[in-house]
């Protein structure tokens, strides 16, 4: 009992430390309002990337993108990876064809914008544009 009684007061003070410690430091929470005009614009652009996909799945797109030696699922990962402003050019220049009439026109805008991410060398999908410096 006398060598509980001796440790008590220095655990005592040690566990006292260590709760003023860890109350010490609390992170605030940042909370804000989230505007309408942020919601709108977010499903606005997460509905153009739908429409892009489902405009990159359809089995005539698909079809070309191979016969020019891309692979369709590469074409879905740089759709994916489209900052917001590109994804709603895309998804306008969409809007303005005919409806299922311009295949044709789709994807030569579809390689457009592949040709331009690979010039600017985000990417290093076509073997003739020597610029770039990401290589597979």
């Amino acid at each position: 009992m006398e060598t509980f009684r001796r440790f008590t007061k220095p655990v005592s003070y040690v566990v006292t430390a260590g709760m003023l410690a860890l109350s010490l430091h609390l992170p605030v929470a940042s909370a804000t309002m989230v505007g309408t005009e942020a919601v709108v614009y977010a499903a606005q652009i997460q509905q153009q990337r739908s429409r892009i996909h489902e405009a990159l799945s359809r089995q005539e797109v698909t079809g070309k993108l191979v016969s020019l030696g891309v692979d369709p699922a590469q074409v879905q990962a740089r759709v994916d990876a489209l900052t917001d402003d590109e994804a709603q050019r895309l998804a306008e220049s969409l809007d303005k064809m005919p409806a299922g009439g311009d295949v044709v026109g789709a994807l030569v805008l579809i390689f457009i914008v592949l040709l331009v991410t690979d010039l600017l060398g985000l990417t290093h999908m076509f073997p003739f544009t020597n610029k770039g410096s990401a290589r597979p």
